[in-house]
């Protein structure tokens, strides 16, 4: 089946594409800037077209010849949103007509009955009245709070939990909401393509557990191996102060906070569960709260580095299906997405070939003096720099040879990709996690090594002792940096 997916630089549409894909259907991704999608994993096997929703004629070229059409977009990010979506909706939907398109799914907001909405949920549930009122069948399906790295509903919620131990909140966090899981979602879209032309109507779909905001956040810092937020409820704080105060707390951009809050004061729960009658529930059944949010703590943005020992699947190893997990960060989610990190990155060119310092990288933590520049990430290795101490130093089977699994003062081999990228995993005890990778290239004039220092906070105090440390950087990363190229470069005049 021939499938075009507007939003496919979105949330949802760039995890929906490669699940169509395994499902076998020719998929053609549509983004008003194709570039976006350059070095997404699917990018070279489905086939990208440039397209602005708003415009007729762009439309008419991106939905020729195909059956089914996907909507997935949301413009939260302008203040018109309103009046844009409902344009945008009604050209596609008068496109889709013309081109004689069999199928519309759209992925909307649950919305409550008998109370006037936000203009966020109002504005979902009009985009899906003019699907279905388009004259082609459309399937418009409703969740609330989808979890996984990416959703601007759930980055909100991994934001104010790690970061504030405790907080002040309105009382509607008591309200009820019933998440579901990114992968279930997918689910659901994508056996939506297939469901008989005489279905035209709205499905809520959901995850197994109606929460409340309140027991989101708790349960999400069990999850997380935070300890227990304190939070008080006050009933003098509106949405608009509220989005101010998230605005603040969280990297989320302010343009969307404030739409997602003020739909905050609904209860978003599943009217019904007709969409089992037409689609099956995903194996297993659908996935809790707590193994949602374990998938989506599974990565961090910084592709290849999982920071959770929590039991993801890992994706198989046929290159059809080389995606990443639904769960995970993509190249095109928005910077504020993906959780907390950060990042030190130092590059230094050295006339010795790339074998040669390669040598030197491997045998860190073995006899040479850049060992010690490993201890200086725990206060306990400070002291040991500070005083000369050998410290947490051990022996080591090989000191010119390092093994997957060993562990050096601390450091636990993570990956070894000989004799190109070694990444260390920090075994010390930290308020977060660390890794450092540390990597040889050749170029024109010699090689190039780059070295990254990779950490996760884990909570506030992550945070701040990530800020405390950053004075040292210089010495303890850039020593280290200098150190091992310099023995590359000492080596080469030999």
């Amino acid at each position: 089946m021939r499938c075009v997916v507007f939003g496919a630089t979105g949330y949802i549409g760039g995890r929906l594409v490669p699940e169509l894909l395994r499902a076998g259907h020719d998929v053609r991704a549509v983004a008003r800037n194709p570039s976006r999608l350059t070095d997404i994993p699917w990018h070279d096997r489905a086939e990208i077209v440039a397209g602005d929703v708003t415009d007729a004629a762009s439309v008419a070229s991106a939905v020729a010849g195909q059956d089914v059409i996907y909507y997935l977009i949301h413009s939260l990010h302008r203040r018109d949103f309103v009046e844009l979506d409902r344009h945008a909706a009604r050209t596609v939907a008068g496109q889709a007509r013309a081109a004689g398109v069999r199928r519309i799914v759209y992925l909307g907001g649950i919305t409550p009955d008998g109370q006037p909405l936000s203009a966020h949920l109002a504005s979902r549930a009009e985009v899906g009245q003019i699907m279905l009122g388009s004259g082609v069948p459309t399937i418009a399906l409703q969740a609330a709070v989808i979890i996984g790295s990416g959703s601007a509903s759930f980055e909100m919620l991994r934001y104010l939990t790690e970061r504030l131990p405790a907080m002040v909140t309105p009382r509607w966090v008591n309200n009820r909401v019933q998440p579901i899981a990114i992968r279930d979602v997918l689910h659901y879209l994508t056996h939506a393509a297939v469901l008989p032309d005489t279905i035209n109507r709205r499905f809520d779909i959901g995850g197994p557990t109606v929460l409340t905001y309140l027991d989101m956040m708790r349960r999400y810092a069990a999850v997380a191996g935070l300890p227990r937020r304190v939070i008080a409820l006050v009933p003098v704080l509106t949405p608009w102060l509220s989005a101010q105060w998230v605005n603040l707390v969280t990297p989320v951009p302010h343009s969307i906070a404030v739409p997602l809050i003020e739909s905050l004061v609904h209860e978003v729960v599943c009217h019904d569960r007709d969409i089992t009658t037409h689609i099956p529930e995903p194996d297993g059944g659908p996935a809790s709260y707590e193994r949602a949010v374990e998938l989506a703590l599974a990565h961090i943005r910084h592709a290849g580095i999982p920071t959770r020992r929590s039991g993801a699947a890992t994706p198989p190893s046929d290159p059809l299906l080389c995606d990443p997990l639904p769960s995970d960060p993509l190249p095109s989610d928005p910077a504020w997405s993906g959780g907390s990190s950060y990042e030190d990155i130092r590059e230094r060119h050295t006339s010795a070939d790339a074998q040669v310092l390669w040598q030197f990288i491997e045998s860190i933590g073995g006899e040479h003096d850049w060992c010690s520049f490993l201890l200086a990430w725990s206060p306990r290795g400070w002291l040991d720099r500070l005083i000369g101490s050998a410290g947490l130093r051990r022996g080591r089977r090989d000191h010119h040879r390092l093994y997957p699994g060993e562990t050096r003062h601390r450091w636990r081999v993570e990956h070894l990709d000989r004799p190109r990228l070694l990444r260390l995993r920090a075994e010390m005890r930290l308020p977060g996690r660390a890794w450092l990778e540390l990597s040889a290239a050749s170029d024109a004039d010699g090689s190039l090594y780059r070295q990254r220092a990779i950490f996760e906070p884990h909570g506030l105090t992550g945070h701040l002792y990530w800020k405390a440390i950053a004075p040292f950087h210089h010495t303890v990363l850039s020593g280290m940096a200098r150190a091992i190229t310099n023995a590359a470069e000492r080596e080469k005049r030999r």
